[in-house]
């Protein structure tokens, strides 16, 4: 399943996630793989809700926290987003990863705040530069788990 997700086959991979599930409906590890394929494919929704599902079932584990926060970012909840990786790096304190995500979505915050100052005050070049610095940071892609679902 991780081979054809890597291949970008997409369907195939949910397909057979989905066919394991029906024998093993709880393990957290297919469930997890399915996230990962649903956002992939581009499904927030749909990984949202199965990602929140996770935290709430195993509320130990970072990495379903962080997969969460990386949708949720991609879909515009940035505060959502925050909490989410705050979590990730509470429950795994050295989780490089989540705490690289919490550093993205920190920049396109301020981002947003600074280009809401310019909007505010236009021709202040001290925020016209930090605008463009956070925009520059917060251009960069969300990492979420390798698609085994492996810890990194």
């Amino acid at each position: 399943m991780q081979a054809l997700l890597q291949q970008g086959q997409t369907a195939e991979a949910l397909l057979r996630v989905e066919r394991a599930l029906a024998h093993q409906p709880t393990d957290h590890r297919l469930r997890f793989l399915k996230g990962v394929i649903l956002a992939e494919q581009g499904k927030s929704s749909e990984a949202i809700a199965l990602f929140s599902q996770l935290v709430q079932e195993r509320p130990e584990l970072p990495e379903p926290y962080n997969n969460l926060g990386v949708v949720l970012a991609q879909s515009g909840q940035l505060d959502k987003a925050r909490a989410a990786f705050e979590m990730a790096v509470r429950l795994k304190p050295d989780y490089a990863t989540a705490h690289e995500n919490l550093g993205d979505v920190h920049a396109k915050l301020a981002a947003q705040s600074y280009g809401r100052a310019a909007d505010l005050s236009p021709g202040q070049p001290g925020v016209t530069a930090k605008l463009e610095a956070t925009r520059k940071l917060a251009s960069g892609r969300l990492s979420a788990p390798p698609p085994s679902g492996a810890r990194r």
